[in-house]
């Protein structure tokens, strides 16, 4: 990953040799303001943020040199559909998922968020991986349940080791919601209420983070790591859409090395 800027995330955990992991921040690209970053343009990968269009190709076009492959970028719309992402370069139009699985070396799969929490997933042989994006709505719907029995299904083991990475995402000292998203929350984790702390009437203070991890001891992963690092108190390094509205988006990619 030569070609990667050095403020981009390179996630610190124990995954086998053959996997690599990436998530990038606002800074190494061409956006200019409100998209830019200190210093710099903006590594904006978002269409549809209200961008310059060029720009955000550009910065795609910059992220692809740290990669083996053009990523499989997905039409996020905030379930729990997982799909392989060696069939998202081949579909017709995007498709429309929350998370991906790779079996196959080569293949980038990736999730973007501003705010919402990306989870990778990594077999412990370096068999497969996997990202999830997970906001709330994500996590309700139990997409980072999904992907652990997409990623298990496609390696043909159901008792496959994993270990999880939780990626930048917005804190709960500011992740302000009403009581329907712990509602919400409860139809697939029972414990929720537990990352919900009261911020008024009818107001709570929801943490991704710990939901996250519920999700993923529900699956049997216990090895989780990263998760904490929040998007929304840094302005300078992080888009964050609670925080600004109109904003970027950052991407969370995960492969096999050929």
């Amino acid at each position: 990953m030569s070609s990667a800027h050095p403020d981009w995330i390179v996630p610190d955990w124990p995954s086998h040799r053959a996997v690599r992991a990436l998530i990038t921040t606002r800074a190494g690209g061409t956006s200019a303001a409100p998209f830019d970053a200190t210093g710099g343009g903006g590594m904006n990968l978002g269409f549809g943020s209200g961008d310059d269009s060029h720009a955000v190709t550009a910065n795609r076009a910059r992220l692809r040199g740290a990669l083996p492959a053009e990523p499989g970028w997905l039409k996020q719309v905030h379930g729990a559909r997982v799909v392989d992402a060696a069939d998202v370069s081949t579909a017709a139009s995007p498709l429309a998922a929350d998370a991906a699985v790779v079996t196959r070396p080569g293949v980038v799969a990736v999730a973007m968020m501003a705010d919402c929490m990306p989870v990778l997933l990594a077999d412990v042989g370096g068999r497969g991986v996997a990202v999830a994006h997970a906001g709330w709505r994500g996590l309700a719907a139990g997409v980072i349940q999904s992907a652990v029995h997409a990623l298990r299904e496609r390696l043909g083991d159901p008792s496959a080791g994993l270990i999880a990475y939780l990626g930048p995402a917005i804190g709960p000292d500011h992740f302000e919601v009403g009581p329907e998203v712990l509602e919400a929350t409860r139809t697939s984790l029972a414990d929720a209420e537990a990352a919900f702390v009261v911020n008024g009437p009818e107001k709570y203070l929801a943490d991704l983070f710990s939901l996250g991890r519920m999700a993923l001891a529900q699956e049997g992963v216990d090895a989780v790591f990263g998760g904490g690092v929040c998007t929304y108190c840094d302005a300078s390094r992080f888009y964050s859409h609670r925080r600004d509205r109109v904003t970027g988006r950052h991407a969370a990619l995960i492969w096999l090395e050929p």
